[in-house]
């Protein structure tokens, strides 16, 4: 299957779809490194340390301090790296209902983690973002 450029398809076809769990965002110093207990969903290095998306539980158990507890929405369609506007109109709408969002782009998808008392409502702007309009 190959990715997916055009904004209209992208948003018409994106079958957002939540994901079990609870995910929290960590910050561990560059030198630590990864503790090898730990599973992380996502890694990302930065000046100021590394960025470790986990399981809240997972946290926990490590006793590492987090923030954002969140649950993650994947964009099911596949869309191309290179697409213009995809995440703008996406993260606009939740902007708009007051919902935070912390976007990431992925080889094949696009995933947003939303605060977890407000995945459900989220959920259902996207799909609605995503349904045919009605023309009177």
């Amino acid at each position: 299957m190959s990715a997916e450029r055009d904004l209209d398809t992208l948003l018409r076809t994106m079958t957002p779809e939540l994901q079990d769990g609870v995910f929290v965002f960590c910050s561990i110093a560059a030198e630590d490194g990864c503790p090898a207990t730990l599973t992380p969903l996502l890694l990302f290095r930065e000046r100021e340390g590394i960025t470790l998306v986990v399981r809240r539980e997972e946290a926990e158990r490590a006793g590492l301090p987090y923030q954002f507890a969140s649950r993650l929405i994947t964009l099911s369609v596949q869309s191309a790296l290179d697409a213009v506007g995809f995440l703008a109109a996406v993260t606009t709408e939740l902007a708009a209902a007051g919902i935070s969002v912390n976007a990431v782009s992925a080889f094949h998808h696009d995933h947003l983690f939303v605060p977890e008392h407000r995945a459900a409502e989220a959920l259902q702007l996207l799909r609605d973002l995503s349904a045919p309009s009605v023309v009177d």
